[in-house]
């Protein structure tokens, strides 16, 4: 008898257990929530007069409050109520969690509110890390934002716009004291916080290679950053720039394109994109490089 192999797979188990029990734990919260919520705006006379029935709250959490505890205090009872409101169609359940919520509510803009909620859900986002998100402003920063966010649905395949996700200017952020001082310093700061640099870009990336080396005639190319992303299904070239963005930058990406188009893509990939990423950017210059296909975005440095 193997005991490490044993006692190894009694800890996966509890594990898994553990983490299943979690996740039926935070969907029986967050529809226990839901459903107080809905019974406190119809015990207030609607949605519409619920707003002013807060003497009522008051009555009940004093009572909910000292028999089951701080969580159905006063404050928590509004945003529980607040919660059925905004979610009266019924919220994603198992999504996101309640904690998770609670850093939502307080956002009125309806799209806003949906692109955080789907980019917890699409990038599985801590809480600490989706108040991050908020306070970076991704939502703000977005090249493109849509007309219309709807919550993910996993029922429904909707197409994957990149403009959409993609930030403007994406933020990078160094270390106290730490500098960039040329585009070397650029790459391995991305490098080192690749995740970081993903969701600043969107959903679906991978890395294929940085410094991707290539040798046309007698000369050797290298490509700053070569992705691939499968929401696109198609390679991306991201060229960093410790400058401004230049006319001729076009023309150098579009080469850079154009090589992993006949050499990397195959049949079933779409047509490679290229995003130049540069320190700052003139709108007439902007828009004689931009395309479908080539996207110039500005990075902006933060010092923790």
């Amino acid at each position: 008898m193997n005991y490490y192999d044993e006692i190894e797979h009694i800890i996966k188990k509890y594990e898994i257990n553990k983490k299943v029990r979690e996740y039926q734990e935070n969907n029986e919260l967050v529809l226990t929530y839901w459903n107080i919520g809905k019974l406190i705006v119809e015990a207030q006379g609607g949605e519409k007069r619920a707003k002013y029935g807060d003497e009522l709250i008051k009555e009940w959490s004093k009572k909910l409050s000292l028999n089951y505890g701080k969580k159905y205090q006063e404050r928590n009872l509004r945003k529980i109520r607040q919660f059925y409101i905004i979610f009266s169609k019924r919220p994603t359940v198992g999504a996101i969690s309640w904690s998770h919520y609670r850093e939502i509510l307080s956002i009125k803009d309806e799209n806003k509110r949906n692109y955080y909620i789907n980019l917890a859900i699409s990038n599985n986002l801590s809480v600490r890390e989706l108040i991050e998100a908020i306070k970076d402003n991704s939502y703000e920063r977005l090249l493109e934002k849509p007309n219309k966010i709807e919550i993910i649905n996993n029922n429904i395949k909707e197409e994957y716009k990149i403009r959409e996700n993609i930030k403007n200017p994406i933020i990078i952020k160094l270390n106290k004291d730490e500098q960039i001082l040329k585009e070397k310093d650029l790459e391995l700061k991305i490098l080192a916080k690749l995740q970081n640099f993903f969701l600043e870009l969107g959903q679906g990336y991978a890395l294929i290679d940085n410094e991707y080396k290539f040798k046309l005639g007698n000369k050797y190319y290298h490509i700053d950053l070569l992705l691939f992303n499968y929401n696109l299904n198609c390679f991306i070239v991201v060229e960093l720039k410790f400058r401004e963005l230049r006319k001729e930058d076009k023309g150098q990406i579009e080469f850079y394109m154009n090589y992993i188009d006949q050499n990397l893509k195959k049949e079933f990939h779409n047509t490679t994109i290229g995003i130049i990423v540069t320190k700052h950017q003139d709108k007439f210059i902007v828009s004689f490089i931009s395309s479908p296909q080539i996207i110039p975005i500005t990075y902006h440095l933060i010092n923790l």
